[in-house]
């Protein structure tokens, strides 16, 4: 689950890449059991410091999402993508969910429109 925003209304950008890596990861860009890119590289390809970006992955490690292979890189655990969904599903229905739900009744948008827009 994200923290809340920093002071200054914006997070860190350590947690923006763990966002990315971890929609990547949902979305099978990164499968589980498969290399993710080096620290410097992903820096590279995002313009970021690799320090924030090992950052970032600690988190990964930290949430058992990722395994270390010593010489080698960080992979995608087994599971981590069930895990970052149910992660991502609960953090959305607490933290966001409520304010669009009460922005779709003040609107006073009826759900059955709302769902013909999404198909």
């Amino acid at each position: 689950m994200s923290p809340p925003p920093t002071a200054s209304g914006s997070r860190p950008v350590y947690l923006k890449l763990r966002d990315q890596i971890a929609a990547a990861i949902i979305d099978g860009r990164y499968a589980e059991g498969e290399l993710l890119p080096s620290v410097r590289a992903f820096a590279v390809d995002q313009g970021a410091n690799p320090l924030t970006v090992a950052k970032a992955y600690q988190q990964f490690q930290a949430e058992g999402l990722v395994q270390v292979q010593r010489g080698v890189g960080m992979y995608v655990a087994q599971g981590a993508a069930e895990t970052l969904r149910q992660s991502e599903r609960a953090s959305f229905l607490a933290q966001e969910w409520p304010e669009i739900s009460a922005r779709i009744r003040r609107l006073r948008i009826d759900p059955a429109e709302l769902f013909e827009t999404v198909r």
